[in-house]
């Protein structure tokens, strides 16, 4: 999908971007014998240390629409590692593929806890390569994603806070709950048939019995994938505008809460 209009669906253009230098670079790591390529994202023209996040893709993983969709978010304001779960061998090209890969993601959700917090330790060894503020670090994820940036939280990583966007709302063990340091924020289409009411209910009980700092907002009218400005699979998995847009500024009110 083309930058600008990207941009324009999330209502993130300020006049203080004209002049931005959007960055996108590898940052390659191994976990074994799994080779990773994740992407730094990031305003080259900006010196002051800005927060970082690092963002779980959707079920497709690592691809340019999921960079464009980071530079979009990270403008002036975040620096963003696009996370690369799946390894680099694993790229996705159909539904049929990206299912079976976070299939694969979701019976073995230590591997993907771990994954994550590969991630998020590849994100914070670029401090002396960007200007980042280590002090303020959060994830944030789209559907596949968002079960992910949960999975990060629960096994305990340091960060500030989590955005889930539409995402599996499950876990494989809800003790784990009593791990999560920062703030939670999940957002979810109000008539998401992926998420029904059981598991929501679920995902409420696992915060408050771990004491969780949470928020769980429905989006009336919206379904699942609404912040994905490129789908189209009805009825299911459709873009909506008016919740993406209150999405991500809900996303931003949180994080300007939560990084201190």
């Amino acid at each position: 999908m083309h930058p600008t209009k990207i941009l324009a669906i999330l209502g993130l253009v300020f006049a203080s971007q004209i002049h931005a230098e959007m960055r996108a670079e590898s940052v390659n790591y191994k976990i074994g014998e799994t080779s990773f390529s994740s992407t730094l994202v990031y305003d080259g023209n900006v010196k002051t240390k800005r927060p970082g996040l690092v963002m779980f893709p959707n079920w497709y993983g690592m691809n340019d629409g999921q960079i464009e969709k980071a530079k979009a978010i990270a403008g002036s304001d975040f620096v963003i590692l696009v996370a690369d779960v799946y390894g680099v061998e694993t790229r996705p090209s159909n539904d049929s593929d990206a299912g079976a890969a976070a299939k694969a993601m979701y019976a073995d959700r230590s591997v993907l806890r771990a994954r994550a917090n590969a991630a998020l330790d590849a994100l914070r060894a670029q401090a002396d390569k960007v200007a980042l503020d280590t002090a303020n670090i959060g994830a944030i994820g789209f559907c596949f994603g968002g079960a992910t940036a949960l999975e990060l939280a629960r096994s305990g990583a340091d960060i500030d806070g989590v955005v889930s966007f539409h995402g599996n709302l499950s876990s494989d063990d809800p003790t784990l709950a009593k791990n999560i340091k920062g703030s939670v924020l999940a957002l979810n289409g109000g008539d998401d048939s992926y998420v029904p009411a059981e598991q929501i209910e679920a995902f409420g009980k696992e915060m408050r019995d771990a004491g969780v700092d949470w928020q769980f907002v429905n989006f009336g009218g919206a379904v699942h994938c609404f912040a994905e400005s490129d789908a189209q699979s009805p009825p299911g998995c459709v873009y909506n505008e008016r919740a993406a847009r209150r999405g991500f500024a809900m996303m931003r009110a949180f994080f300007a809460s939560t990084f201190q």
